[in-house]
């Protein structure tokens, strides 16, 4: 059964020694075995960090050892935020040139520096220097996201506390909960499209964006506590048969107020995939039970590996299903899967000590079935139609 409604489940299919059923399971499982590719794949060929004592934006170019600074010569802010969005940021906050003198010495292997000629890319801009002639290098600050409050530590899944996830969402659809989302600014929410894309104008006005809480109770959801949509943009290439690119966007009327609990969530980076086996979360207010009878008051939550494209793809798993735009992720094995989190809601994965919306909750079949984990919309193939979309409206 492909699940596209709103229903998330977190579910525990008992163990193979609990159930007859469970030794078949594993058999197929084991006879169904691909190689998971466990190194990411990143075609890249220049790398940028921002440095944590300074602040200074570094670049490796290629493949070598050494983190060089940037020259400030030919600087503009438009580079900051195509850097900043490199990174998985939103967008730029600050930018200046700071005296190499004030640095120290501890830049000795040179510098990189924009090149004079105008070129199509932003990895094409880049040569390498042995001097800056002002003397200055490039500091930045990009848009924070993927933060969360200092909370008690969690052991194993269950109910979230509040503030554990603050980017997650609920959407409601004339006083109903329906959909999970991810805030990504303060007037933007992901979601899927397919939670949205039979909901064309007027009726953009019965949506509303609940934040900041955890327990989802009706008398609690009143009219002045959530958010009026005042947009909702989907992608143009979605297919709800296939359920390929199904990805939207909300835009809210009035901004949120970021709090220890309402944070946005970090995207992707450009070009780079996290490998098979990574170990992320998913979170949200879908089904408890198989029989999509109870819906929780409480956020859910679990830990899922994701799983290579590749392994997905086999003929024991979705046989051919998963395009370019989905990834997989949950447990072959079916013992103890996060089906799904809730249509529409996050997969996030940590890195570099920030969170990254890496999938959005989107179909798969069944629930806690053996090799069938659930599938998500691959966020990363649609960061240039996210940042289009924010600026176009």
């Amino acid at each position: 059964m492909d699940y596209v409604s709103a229903g998330v489940r977190l579910l525990t299919r008992p163990s193979s020694s609990q159930s007859p059923a469970g030794l078949g399971d594993t058999k197929e499982t084991t006879f169904c075995n691909v190689t998971e590719d466990a190194s990411a794949s990143d075609p890249r060929k220049v790398f940028y960090r921002i440095s944590l004592d300074n602040s200074l934006l570094e670049i490796q170019l290629g493949k070598t050892a050494t983190w060089l600074p940037v020259c400030y010569e030919g600087w503009n802010s438009s580079l900051g935020t195509l850097v900043c969005r490199q990174l998985g940021y939103l967008r730029l906050t600050k930018d200046k040139g700071v005296n190499l003198t004030d640095v120290g010495p501890l830049y000795t292997d040179g510098f990189v520096q924009i090149t004079a000629e105008h070129k199509s890319s932003l990895e094409s801009l880049w040569q390498f220097r042995g001097s800056c002639s002002t003397g200055k290098v490039i500091a930045l600050k990009c848009f924070e996201c993927g933060t969360r409050a200092k909370l008690p530590r969690i052991i194993g899944g269950g109910e979230a506390p509040l503030g554990r996830w603050p980017w997650q969402v609920s959407l409601y659809y004339s006083n109903r909960h329906t959909c999970g989302g991810s805030i990504i600014t303060s007037q933007w929410v992901v979601t899927a499209a397919h939670c949205v894309h039979n909901y064309r104008l007027p009726q953009v006005s019965s949506w509303m964006v609940y934040a900041g809480m955890v327990t989802r109770t009706t008398s609690k959801m009143a009219q002045d506590t959530g958010y009026a949509v005042e947009k909702i943009v989907y992608s143009r290439n979605y297919n709800h048969r296939s359920h390929d690119s199904d990805i939207a966007l909300m835009k809210l009327r009035t901004p949120l107020n970021f709090s220890d609990i309402i944070r946005p969530v970090c995207l992707p980076k450009y070009n780079f995939d996290f490998p098979g086996g990574t170990q992320c979360w998913i979170s949200g207010w879908g089904y408890t039970q198989p029989d999509n009878v109870y819906i929780p008051d409480t956020l859910k939550e679990a830990a899922v590996p994701l799983i290579s494209t590749k392994r997905c793809n086999s003929s024991c798993m979705y046989d051919g299903e998963i395009t370019a735009r989905m990834l997989c992720a949950g447990y072959s094995e079916g013992k103890v899967d996060a089906c799904q989190g809730d249509s529409g809601g996050p997969l996030v994965c940590q890195d570099e000590g920030v969170w990254r919306l890496v999938g959005v909750v989107s179909w798969g079949t069944g629930c806690a079935e053996p090799n069938h984990p659930g599938v998500y919309t691959k966020v990363a193939e649609f960061l240039g139609w996210i940042y289009d979309m924010m600026e176009k409206y």
